[in-house]
């Protein structure tokens, strides 16, 4: 079993990324931030982090977009503001199947959220800093399974919202 840590708009948070990253070394493969993490990319709190720009990450040094595969899925991550994520996911639907990802992690809008949209998984883990839409400020752990995707939602403490966690059969 492989998983992979999402957390996404921490917008300046330093202790609470390495917390994250200290709570669940050994646990998970790969950890992704979908950007607007406001640090550069020599600050030690965002290291070991795949990251992407976020609209709020000034001066560079992260890329737009990132892919990565792990178990056999491949793994699209873009913040989701040149995509006009807050309005529809048609765009980054037609980016995720221009590159074939099986799971697109975004962030931008700091709402939490997962839905299946033409096979692709789209996620996004809300904010640990300014959520939307809920009070919990929230990151994801996905559990990559043969045929499954097990989704488990954390508030910042570690605490699990048991009520949120969700299964989705997307075959490889």
């Amino acid at each position: 079993m492989s998983k992979v840590l999402v957390v996404s708009d921490s917008h300046g948070l330093t202790k609470e990324l390495e917390v994250l990253k200290e709570r669940h070394k050994g646990e998970v493969e790969l950890m992704i931030h979908c950007g607007d993490s406001e640090l550069s990319p020599d600050d030690k709190a965002i290291s070991g982090y795949l990251t992407v720009l976020g609209n709020c990450d000034f001066g560079g040094g992260y890329p737009l977009e990132a892919t990565s595969e792990v178990a056999g899925r491949k793994f699209l991550v873009a913040h989701g503001h040149r995509y006009s994520v807050k309005s529809s996911l048609m765009n980054l639907n037609y980016k995720a199947k221009e590159v074939k990802a099986d799971i697109v992690c975004f962030g931008h809008s700091h709402v939490l959220g997962a839905e299946v949209i033409d096979g692709i998984l789209f996620l996004n883990p809300g904010s640990i800093r300014l959520p939307r839409g809920r009070m919990e400020k929230t990151y994801v752990i996905l559990d990559l399974l043969d045929e499954k995707i097990k989704l488990s939602v954390f508030e910042i403490n570690g605490r699990e919202i048991t009520e949120l966690a969700r299964e989705f059969v997307i075959p490889k």
